[in-house]
């Protein structure tokens, strides 16, 4: 499968601004969810943290079939006047912000067990398997269409990053602002999460969610089309299975991301217990984020002109030694003021930030990769086993912390503060486990993935003349 550049206004901030605002929408809700979720059914909803991280887990299996099964809708999609991947965010802007409001209703916290169960388990993978699914996977095969040039590439991995990060900061700091309410038991602050202002919060969060999409929907151009077609038997999902097996590219990438994910999210969520668990301050958890946007910024400055010098994934995997670092420096220090715990955090997100400014610019690095060795391109499939490879560390993440907030005894009763013994486990993991996996993470960038910078300039330069012959 050959592709071309498709003749429409140059590639230019209209792009980037309106790539960026896909990406504000999409964490609308995904941040919400993987933030948030684990903390709203514990503590408002009253189901334990183990069957939370369960149900989250169990979900990831449904998205084996529908990420890659989306991934192969997007590929064999016939391009219209206004791309292949484009005209999903549209069609699915508004199921995807719906769906993910309802999972947020307090008004049920008083209900049967099983039924939170069963309303958990229904609103959330009709949420994250389906609609989000079913947006997230275009709009991410989305980038490669864009344009063809890697710098341009680069360019959207860096301002999608920085949406993320908006809508994290938007996200981690307001929410701890208002969702909180604080009371005093014995002489102890203890804050308490509010489900009715919870659930307003989600609403308001999915209607930001629907306007941000449309905005990425009218500012971007789709500008690489493809020309012919692989065969059926080309485009099965055996196909896709059995050469990703062979492929290194792949392989090596999906593992950086589910335990990228991993520690990422587990810093994010276990931030929901440290802050106004262990020391009693949701307003130093708001700060935080701006400590995390601070890093972030930081990165995306730094990002674009690293790679060019050194590489993508050999920056990559030396700033996630540096947040592993900072997270074992943590975990030995144990800082009793706050504010020392946030300003360490601040060098763990430049670490992390690097390595997510540059990330979606590496999956587009694999679909080159890939269409060099088979002929044509799948970038809505690899796209798909990517997603699907972010969800799984994402559930990991959420399972793992659910276990092990179980394991030490975590249970928020109203009015009642924490023994000592639980908020040390909550520090515990908030720490050690980021660090083993922010390691891991470096090793593999390092030591298995395949596409260093020498290596992703020559393929480049392979398909450029590819397209010009």
């Amino acid at each position: 499968m050959i592709s071309k550049s498709n003749a429409k206004r140059p590639f230019g901030i209209r792009d980037k601004v309106g790539y960026l605002l896909g990406d504000f929408g999409n964490d609308f809700t995904f941040i919400l969810s993987s933030s948030f979720l684990l903390k709203f059914y514990t503590d408002v909803m009253h189901v334990s943290a183990a069957i939370v991280g369960l149900v989250m887990m169990l979900a990831r299996f449904v998205d084996a079939f529908t990420d890659i099964t989306m991934g192969r809708i997007c590929d064999r999609s016939k391009t219209t006047e206004n791309g292949k991947f484009k005209p999903w965010i549209k069609r699915m802007a508004a199921p995807v912000a719906i769906s993910s409001f309802l999972i947020y209703q307090s008004a049920f916290a008083d209900a049967a067990l099983w039924f939170k169960v069963v309303w958990l388990v229904v609103t959330y993978i009709l949420w994250g398997s389906i609609f989000y699914t079913s947006i997230n996977i275009p709009y991410g095969s989305m980038a490669s269409a864009i344009s063809p040039e890697p710098s341009d590439r680069q360019s959207l991995s860096t301002y999608r990053s920085i949406g993320s990060t908006l809508a994290g900061v938007v996200i981690g700091a307001g929410v701890p602002l208002v969702a909180y309410k604080t009371r005093e038991v014995n002489g102890i602050q203890i804050a308490e999460l509010d489900g009715t202002r919870f659930t307003v919060i989600a609403g308001i969060f999915s209607i930001l969610a629907i306007i941000a999409y449309f905005a990425c929907y009218y500012m971007t151009s789709e500008r690489v089309v493809s020309e012919g077609a692989p065969s059926r038997e080309e485009y099965g999902i055996r196909h896709l299975l059995a050469s990703s097996i062979k492929n290194r590219a792949i392989l090596s990438i999906i593992g950086a991301s589910i335990i990228m994910l991993l520690s990422q999210f587990t810093l994010q969520q276990m931030a929901n217990y440290v802050y106004p668990d262990y020391y009693a301050n949701t307003t130093a958890q708001s700060a935080s984020t701006f400590a995390m946007m601070a890093g972030m910024l930081v990165a995306a400055a730094g990002a674009k002109p690293l790679s060019r010098r050194f590489g993508k994934a050999e920056i990559s995997a030396a700033c996630s030694l540096l947040a592993g670092i900072v997270c074992i420096i943590l975990f030995f220090i144990r800082p009793e003021n706050v504010w020392v715990y946030v300003g360490f955090n601040l060098f763990g997100w430049l670490g992390l930030g690097v390595f997510s400014m540059v990330s979606w610019a590496l999956i587009t690095d694999v679909i080159d990769y890939s269409e060099i060795k088979n002929g044509f391109r799948e970038d809505g499939s690899i796209y798909a086993l990517y997603s699907f490879a972010r969800k799984i560390g994402q559930a990991a993440a959420a399972g793992l912390t659910g276990l092990m907030l179980t394991a030490i005894g975590y249970e928020k009763i109203e009015g009642v503060a924490l023994p000592d013994s639980v908020k040390a486990g909550i520090y515990d993991i908030s720490t050690l486990i980021p660090a083993i996996g922010f390691i891991i993470l470096a090793l593999i960038l390092w030591f298995w993935y395949p596409l260093n910078k020498k290596t992703v300039d020559t393929n480049v330069e392979i398909l450029r003349k590819k397209r010009e012959g």
